[in-house]
């Protein structure tokens, strides 16, 4: 074999090992359902890894852009971070950790308790995935997990009366140290929402959410804002905090849960 064929079959070698490649590889799959907000059943295989009693085995599934994310409230505070994978790929380097929400939940006696929530992305529904979890302990599970039964949220500002209510809200980003007071004031007024957010200090100087700037309603105590809010969703908000050298814009996350919604 001369050097031209030699070198056209390791071309053509090298082009069948690529296409055979591609071929392998798995298609991202979009979400079998629209943009939204739904209610939906999250199962697993652990019976010390499920959502809190006060959710019905219940998480909120938001979809955007096609791809899928569920919030869940556990029990506790006892898994301290989880895993879309295996135990085994956890621990390999480079792999990202998802991190807990502060969620309060609100009991049917009135009691309420902070505890964590994680936002899972879901790959698919109706079909086992993995979801490993850590716990306090510092060890690795494999869990599978399911999701499944999604069901579309009504809008909580059109389901409830013009009136004040309280509702438990969950703070997240920033270094952690922060915090906002919960329950929240909410105020429902012709299907807009505003919220009273109080922070844990008295050094924000404005809150902004979107491209809207918002100033403190008041001089005394901790920082004190109030912002147009909505349900069972993501909120991103910065706060502008003056207890550094210098002034800093910080991103954090907010997230009202509608089922804890009470009349004040």
């Amino acid at each position: 074999m001369n050097a031209k064929k030699k070198l056209l079959f390791v071309v053509l070698i090298a082009a069948l090992c690529l296409l055979l490649a591609s071929c392998g590889q798995k298609a991202e799959e979009k979400a079998p359902i629209p943009d939204g907000v739904y209610s939906a059943d999250f199962k697993t295989d652990g019976s010390m890894f499920h959502v809190n009693e006060a959710y019905g085995g219940k998480g909120v599934l938001t979809v955007a852009d096609g791809k899928m994310t569920i919030h869940v409230t556990l029990p506790s505070k006892n898994i301290v971070n989880l895993f879309v994978g295996t135990a085994e790929e956890a621990q390999k380097t480079g792999a990202v950790l998802l991190q807990p929400t502060l969620d309060t939940v609100t009991y049917d006696d009135g009691e309420t308790e902070e505890v964590y929530g994680f936002d899972i992305p879901v790959p698919y529904l109706d079909r086992e995935f993995d979801c490993a979890i850590i716990g306090t302990k510092g060890k690795w599970y494999d869990h599978k997990v399911t999701v499944s039964d999604p069901q579309p949220k009504e809008d909580a500002a059109k389901a409830v009366e013009d009136g004040e209510y309280t509702c438990a809200v969950t703070l997240s980003g920033g270094s952690g140290r922060a915090s906002v007071e919960s329950p929240a004031k909410v105020v429902v007024l012709e299907g807009r929402v505003t919220a009273e957010i109080i922070w844990s200090s008295s050094n924000y100087a404005y809150m902004t959410v979107g491209e809207t700037q918002y100033d403190p309603i008041g001089t005394e105590g901790n920082s004190t804002f109030e912002i147009p809010i909505s349900f069972d969703t993501d909120i991103p908000v910065s706060a502008l905090t003056t207890a550094m050298t210098e002034p800093h814009l910080i991103e954090y996350t907010l997230r009202f849960d509608s089922a804890t919604l009470q009349a004040r």
